[in-house]
């Protein structure tokens, strides 16, 4: 989780939106047998938390993805960054292949955050 001051997690959140643009990255889980797979959301939001974190260096964010990430190619859902001061990132997640039990997405960030609610 990041741990920074309120004026820094706008910064945070836009050096993790970079460093996720300029990576282009991409994971692959493998997962319970069903038809089609599906990635349970607490699985995909930690999955992509530890990959935010590989990618910038930094600590795992706090991702939450609302809905379960079915293994079907093109299939996309949108997951959400929150920093500490509770600004928030979105985060598309899309299918782009399933080998068996192993779904392959790619996420990225977007371009710019929100700011925290008051």
């Amino acid at each position: 989780m990041f741990k920074v001051p309120t004026t820094a997690g706008l910064s945070i959140l836009a050096v993790i939106a970079a460093g996720t643009l300029l990576s282009g990255c991409s994971a692959s889980v493998e997962v319970k047998k069903s038809t089609p797979p599906k990635l349970s959301a607490d699985k995909l939001s930690s999955t992509l938390a530890e990959k935010l974190a590989a990618a910038t260096g930094q600590s795992k964010p706090d991702v939450s993805c609302p809905e379960d990430l079915v293994g079907k190619v093109g299939t996309t859902s949108r997951c959400t960054l929150t920093a500490d001061d509770g600004s928030t990132l979105g985060v598309t997640v899309k299918v782009t292949s399933v080998s068996g039990n192993q779904i392959h997405y790619d996420f990225k960030a977007d371009d710019k955050a929100s700011p925290a609610s008051n």
